[in-house]
């Protein structure tokens, strides 16, 4: 494994908060100037590829990976999808995520899911269902969410104690299959609103 691919690692598990130069560095035990050295590589690496759809934008000492500006439309297409249609699983999952456990960063939602998850998080605040909330204090002040009061009126909830208590788990199988069963009741919530 290079530099240059655990750059490129953590900067797409980063996502839109994005990581600085100095946390690269400590994270692939480089120098800041090789680290520097190397984002540049890599961003031309993704420049000259005309089938590559990302550059590395640099804020600052924050570095994040993006869209090349000419896929602009294509992008706001996705982000701009009628809110008519229904949630996705990965949605479901996090606005769940995130209304049992606000304030929380998108870090904290990633680590939870698995998987990284700035995208559905971006297509639930177009949605109004979920909101910025602050910054949480300490090393890079990642953002915080919360659920909006929209997203009360969405699921018929009156206080955030409506919503279904989560199953206690004994077991690492029993935390498997009992995430199974809140999706299963979320989404059934979820429909019956709809349905209203």
């Amino acid at each position: 494994m290079t530099k240059v691919q655990e750059l490129e690692a953590l900067l797409f598990v980063s996502g839109d908060e994005g990581i600085t130069v100095k946390e690269l560095a400590t994270l692939t035990g480089s120098m800041v100037p090789a680290v520097v050295q190397s984002l540049a590589k890599l961003n031309d690496k993704y420049t000259q590829d005309s089938d590559c759809a990302l550059v590395v934008l640099k804020s600052g000492d924050t570095v994040r990976l993006a869209t090349k500006a000419e896929l602009a439309p294509t992008v706001s297409r996705y982000f701009e999808a009628p809110s008519s249609t229904g949630l996705s699983q990965a949605s479901l999952e996090v606005l769940a995520i995130i209304a049992y456990n606000q304030p929380i960063t998108r870090i904290e939602v990633d680590e939870i899911r698995g998987v990284q998850s700035s995208g559905t998080l971006n297509k639930l605040i177009l949605r109004q269902l979920v909101e910025p909330a602050g910054r949480r204090k300490g090393p890079g002040r990642p953002k915080l969410y919360k659920t909006t009061d929209y997203f009360m009126d969405y699921f018929g909830l009156h206080q955030l104690s409506d919503l279904p208590p989560l199953p206690e788990a004994d077991t690492e199988d029993d935390a498997e299959a009992d995430t199974d069963l809140f999706l299963q009741q979320f989404n059934a919530s979820f429909k019956q609103t709809e349905d209203d």
